[in-house]
C-alpha cells in the first residue's frame, strides 16, 4: 500500500484490535453494554467491528486490483480463488479445532461422573443411537460458516464484481443487490420478515448446510454468518473498494508532507467528497431503518448503508489527522502493528483459547483463563471491570506478538 495512505493501515489495525477486544472478555456474563452485540434490531459499537473490517478488505482490494487487472484473467482467478479458499479453510479449521469433545465419565477414585475431554478426531458430525439402537445424526456438528468464512466469500464475489463490472457498474449492481435482498426478506415471510424465527435465510442455511452445521447460539438454529446474509455483506466490500479507489484517484499522491498542513491541493476536495458521501449514507441508512431495521445478525441493507457511512466518515477523519496534519503518535503506531498481520492475529486469538483450554488446571481453570480466574476477577468495583481488564491484557499480549513479527519483518499474508 502506498505510504500516502498510512491512515488506511491504521484503520484496519484498529478494527482488528477491536475484534480481539470484543471476542475475549474475561467472562461472557460480565461485559459492558457497548461491548455487547445488539440483541436483535439496533446497533452498538461492537456491531461496527465486522462491517468495518469488510470495508477495510475492500479498501485494500483497491490497491491490489490494478495489478490483478494488469496480470490478466488467469492471474486474477488464480490469486483470488487461492486467497479465498485459504481464508475459508482457516475459518473452518478454527471451528473444528481442537478435535475433542467432553463426555461424562466416572473417573477412577471419584464419587460421581465428571466431564472429561476425549479426542474424537476429525469428526464432522456427532452421532448417537436411538432407543432401537440405530445410529442417528444429531444436531451437533462442525459449524461450516463463521467470520473468516464470510470474509472469504465476500472477498471472492466482490473481487469478481469489481474485476468484470468496474467501479461504476459494480456500484449500481451493489445498490440493486441491497434492494433485492430487502425484497427477498419480505417475500420469504411477509408476516414476520425481520424476526429471529421469521427470517427467510435460516431455512435455506439448514437445507444447504444441514442443521448439524448451523450456529445455535441464539437458542434455535440460526447462523449470523449465514449464506443469505452474506449477500449484502458482499456489497460492504464493494463499497470499501469504491472508497479506496476514490481516495487514490482524487488525491494527488506525492511524498508525505514534512510539516502539518503542507499537502497537495487534491486532498481537500477528496476529503470533502468523502464527508458528503458519508453523511448521505448515514441519512439514507437511518431513513431506511424505519422500514427495514438496522440489524447486524441478518445484515440488513440499511445496516450496510449506515455502517458504510460511519466507516467512510472514520476514514476521512483519519486521513485528515494522519495524512494532512501528520499526527502519527503512539496510538497510530500501536494500531498499525495489528494491521500488518491482521488475519493472522485474528486467527491466533481464536486458536489459542481453544487449544489452551485443553490443559486442565482444576476448578475450570486453564492457562488461557488463569489470569482472569485467579487475579483479575478480584478487580475492585463492578465485575465488568475485571472482565474488561482481561480483554485489554489479551490485546496487549497479541500486540506484543505482532510487534515482534513486525520488528523481524515477518508478515503472514494469505
Amino acid at each position: 500500500m502506498n505510504q500516502r495512505f498510512y491512515s488506511l493501515d491504521v484503520f484496519r489495525g484498529a478494527t482488528v484490535c477491536l475484534m480481539i477486544l470484543v471476542n475475549n472478555p474475561g467472562s461472557w456474563s460480565h461485559i459492558y453494554d457497548p461491548l455487547e452485540h445488539a440483541p436483535w434490531h439496533g446497533l452498538t459499537p461492537t456491531d461496527l467491528v465486522f462491517p468495518f473490517f469488510l470495508f477495510a478488505v475492500g479498501n485494500a482490494m483497491s490497491f491490489v486490483m490494478p495489478r490483478l487487472e494488469a496480470g490478466g484473467e488467469a492471474i486474477f482467478w488464480k490469486k483470488v480463488l487461492k486467497r479465498s479458499a485459504l481464508i475459508f479453510l482457516i475459518g473452518l479449521f478454527l471451528n473444528w479445532w481442537p478435535f475433542v469433545t467432553e463426555v461424562n465419565r466416572l473417573v477412577e477414585g471419584a464419587a460421581e461422573f465428571q466431564k472429561v475431554s476425549i479426542f474424537k478426531g476429525f469428526t464432522w458430525v456427532d452421532y448417537s443411537k436411538d432407543k432401537a439402537g440405530n445410529i442417528v445424526e444429531t444436531v451437533k456438528g462442525v459449524r461450516v460458516l463463521g467470520v473468516l468464512q464470510r470474509i472469504a466469500l465476500c472477498y471472492l464475489f466482490a473481487s469478481i464484481l469489481v474485476y468484470y463490472l468496474k467501479a461504476r457498474k459494480a456500484f449500481l449492481f451493489g445498490l440493486i443487490f441491497l434492494l433485492v435482498y430487502w425484497m427477498l426478506c419480505y417475500v420469504g415471510n411477509p408476516a414476520d420478515p425481520y424476526s429471529l424465527k421469521g427470517w427467510f435465510g435460516t431455512n435455506i442455511d439448514i437445507k444447504i448446510l444441514g442443521i448439524s452445521h448451523v450456529y445455535k447460539g441464539e437458542g434455535i438454529p440460526f447462523d449470523p454468518e449465514g449464506l443469505m446474509s452474506t449477500l449484502p455483506a458482499i456489497v460492504q466490500v464493494v463499497f470499501g473498494y469504491l472508497v479506496g479507489d476514490y481516495i487514490q484517484k482524487k488525491s494527488k499522491v506525492l511524498p508525505i508532507p514534512d510539516k502539518p498542513g503542507e499537502t497537495t491541493g487534491g486532498m481537500y476536495p477528496m476529503l470533502a467528497g468523502l464527508f458528503v458521501v458519508a453523511v448521505a449514507m448515514l441519512v439514507t441508512g437511518f431513513c431506511w431503518d424505519m422500514v427495514f431495521p438496522i440489524n447486524k445478525k441478518i445484515w440488513t441493507s440499511s445496516y450496510v448503508i449506515y455502517t458504510t457511512g460511519l466507516a467512510t466518515l472514520t476514514i476521512a477523519t483519519m486521513i485528515y489527522m494522519i495524512e494532512i496534519n501528520n499526527i502519527r503518535g503512539g496510538l497510530a503506531r500501536f494500531f498499525d502493528v495489528f494491521g500488518k498481520n491482521a488475519l493472522f492475529v485474528f486467527a491466533l486469538s481464536a486458536f489459542l483459547p481453544k487449544g489452551l483450554a485443553l490443559i486442565k488446571l482444576g476448578d475450570g481453570i486453564n492457562p488461557w483463563n488463569w489470569l482472569y480466574r485467579k487475579v483479575l476477577i478480584h478487580t475492585p468495583g463492578a465485575k465488568e471491570n475485571g472482565s474488561l481488564l482481561y480483554a485489554l491484557c489479551v490485546i496487549t499480549f497479541m500486540w506484543a506478538i505482532c510487534w515482534w513479527m513486525d520488528k523481524k519483518k515477518i508478515y503472514i499474508k494469505v
